[in-house]
């Protein structure tokens, strides 16, 4: 997949774009995309970095980072994606503006939207603008109830599986795996202690089934109350792996959440309950 930083970069051919942030390309995103890739002519994707409304002074708890948005358009076969650059110059561009700086550069013909699109300065610019400005505009209608905003509150209550019915797929987790304090790996099961870039929406504290590197995991996300800790933690333990995961970026699945964090009244317990969180991970099925 080519992936350009400037309408520059790409070189102006008849085009199908499909226009959007498509933060988590979940299963609405998709019929999107699928639409764009149907077209006779060259999909390709136009997306934001950062989101729009972080560049407005919201906070906004992302459900992938860009890297693997553009994995995840790459997986649906996208062949070509123009990252556009968000700022406060983007976000002043009239919708007329918007278009001769970044669609018509490319050779933009048909634009493919989410019915209820918005864009430009004010969100001015809609489906009519488009179509107005000389574009095939082709707005897909979206599946109901799924929305960005929506599985962000199915994750917040740890709801992967409700999470993954939207997405299309497993809810995820990405960071780097970095050191931790090793108590896993003293008690018998060493953990995979994830730097999660902080503009990302964390799930619910719990115990989870998941899976990481095609292995099935259970993952902890929490302060660990057993020990006292006060920084909250994603920690996951790979079923069946032997190997040293620091510095690597990890992908970890959320499958099914299976408890809340507890601490214990000795460590002979908590052995114990962590014996029954792997043995829960080990028959969890896959939610999509």
């Amino acid at each position: 997949m080519n992936v350009a930083r400037a309408p520059g970069e790409l070189e102006p051919t008849p085009r199908a774009v499909a226009l959007g942030t498509f933060d988590g390309v979940h299963v609405g995103h998709r019929r999107v995309l699928a639409a764009a890739l149907a077209s006779e002519l060259r999909a390709t994707v136009v997306t934001f970095d950062p989101h729009p409304r972080t560049a407005l002074g919201h906070r906004v708890e992302l459900l992938s980072t860009l890297e693997r948005r553009l994995e995840l358009l790459a997986e649906l076969g996208v062949p070509d994606v123009l990252v556009v650059p968000f700022d406060l110059e983007v976000a002043r561009l009239e919708p007329a503006s918007f278009v001769e700086t970044i669609l018509r550069p490319i050779g933009a013909e048909v634009v493919v939207v989410g019915a209820g699109f918005r864009f430009g300065r004010g969100r001015g610019g809609d489906v009519a603008t488009l179509s107005a400005l000389g574009f095939e505009v082709r707005p897909v209608q979206l599946v109901e109830g799924a929305s960005s905003s929506a599985i962000r509150e199915l994750l917040r209550r740890g709801d992967v599986a409700g999470a993954a019915r939207l997405l299309g797929r497993p809810a995820e987790l990405e960071g780097v795996v970095v050191a931790g304090d090793a108590r896993g790996g003293r008690l018998g099961f060493p953990t995979a202690n994830l730097a999660v870039p902080p503009e990302l929406l964390v799930p619910a504290d719990g115990i989870y089934a998941g899976a990481a590197l095609d292995r099935r995991a259970a993952v902890s996300i929490g302060l660990n109350p057993h020990y006292g800790g006060r920084e909250r933690r994603v920690e996951a333990f790979l079923l069946e792996f032997d190997g040293d995961l620091y510095g690597r970026r990890l992908t970890v699945e959320l499958w099914r959440r299976l408890r809340d964090e507890r601490a214990f009244a000795t460590e002979d317990e908590l052995v114990a309950q962590i014996d029954q969180d792997i043995a829960a991970a080990r028959v969890a099925a896959r939610p999509v």
